[in-house]
């Protein structure tokens, strides 16, 4: 019976993916020490190969694999676009895969799939793998990098923008309006996006000595749903005179509420979100946002992707004034 490259795989303690590479010559894919150890495996086992098996896996391996999880938002559609265009640039295909809200089992499915099917790279989207996973992922020795979501790792690159920023940002911006009791809402502060949103609202809450209170940060998911329910949360007689949205649909949802108990937006009580996406024009008034540079940080994860030279990067934020917010 011949040997199979499934054997080789075995052998060596690496998937059928890594030796289909190292059969390949493509060293850019995997280390030094993996190689030797693959063809240990080949002179071992007497493996002869198979040319029209190895390019058939060649043609299969012009894909990029994206994984993301299930979102409330949509800001995905603008990364998932730059990825597409520059991907199409070099006669890459795009893959998607779901894979859930942090569900261990569903990332663990996902990162098999693309690692079996000999993806060039994966981009993973706004996703936090749990540790088994990333070491899953780090022993395929495919490139990697996370977008929009920062990863406090020297080893693992990623895309992002900056969250502290972002939290500080938008409650600054607020603040040089008169506010001075200002939410936060809809996001969630157990993750690491979550919490340094948290921490640079606070930041510039401490910095002009106005008062904090955690009853004013309303955890959630992003969607439009935890919007609504942060408004109903905080209730007609709240003290704060400005919520900021953690996304686009959080902020929407604030608002609808806000209208529905009574309020004027933003006479009464001003609004603003985080994303900067098209939502902010479908809701009245306007939105005004702190924009995140969605579409490059598809551009540049796939440039990132394919050139292991390029280091982790922050992209821009600004923040895009419109009809939601006003002075005190």
């Amino acid at each position: 019976m011949s040997v199979t490259i499934k054997d080789v795989a075995k052998a060596a303690g690496v998937s059928t993916a890594t030796v289909s590479r190292v059969l390949s010559g493509k060293d850019f894919f995997y280390s030094e020490k993996t190689e030797k150890k693959v063809k240990k495996a080949i002179r071992d086992l007497g493996y002869r190969k198979n040319t029209a098996a190895v390019e058939l896996v060649t043609m299969k391996s012009k894909v990029i694999a994206v994984i993301l999880p299930d979102t409330k938002t949509t800001f995905s559609n603008s990364i998932i676009e730059g990825i597409q265009n520059e991907a199409f640039k070099i006669d890459l295909s795009v893959i998607i895969l779901y894979i859930g809200n942090n569900d261990r089992e569903k990332q663990k499915r996902a990162l098999t799939t693309v690692i079996e099917r000999s993806v060039n790279g994966i981009l993973l989207l706004s996703s936090q793998l749990e540790k088994e996973n990333q070491e899953l992922l780090n022993s395929s020795n495919i490139p990697y990098v996370y977008v929009s979501i920062a990863v406090q790792s020297e080893n693992i690159r990623f895309i992002a923008s900056d969250d502290f920023q972002i939290g500080y940002q938008a409650a600054n911006f607020l603040i040089n309006k008169g506010h001075k009791k200002i939410g936060l809402a809809a996001l969630e502060p157990n993750t690491f996006i979550g919490r340094q949103r948290i921490n640079g609202y606070l930041r510039a809450l401490n910095e002009h000595s106005l008062p904090s209170n955690e009853n004013w940060i309303f955890s959630g998911n992003y969607s439009y749903d935890d919007g609504v329910q942060a408004m109903k949360y905080y209730g007609s007689d709240t003290e704060l005179t400005a919520i900021i949205g953690a996304s686009d649909l959080a902020a929407i949802g604030i608002i609808n509420q806000a209208k529905k108990i009574g309020f004027k937006v933003p006479q009464q009580l001003s609004v603003m979100s985080i994303d900067g996406t098209d939502a902010v024009n479908i809701v009245d008034p306007n939105l005004t946002s702190v924009t995140q540079s969605f579409y490059t940080m598809g551009v540049e994860s796939m440039k990132m992707l394919l050139n292991p030279e390029l280091k982790s990067k922050y992209t821009e934020t600004k923040i895009e004034e419109r009809q939601s917010t006003g002075n005190i």
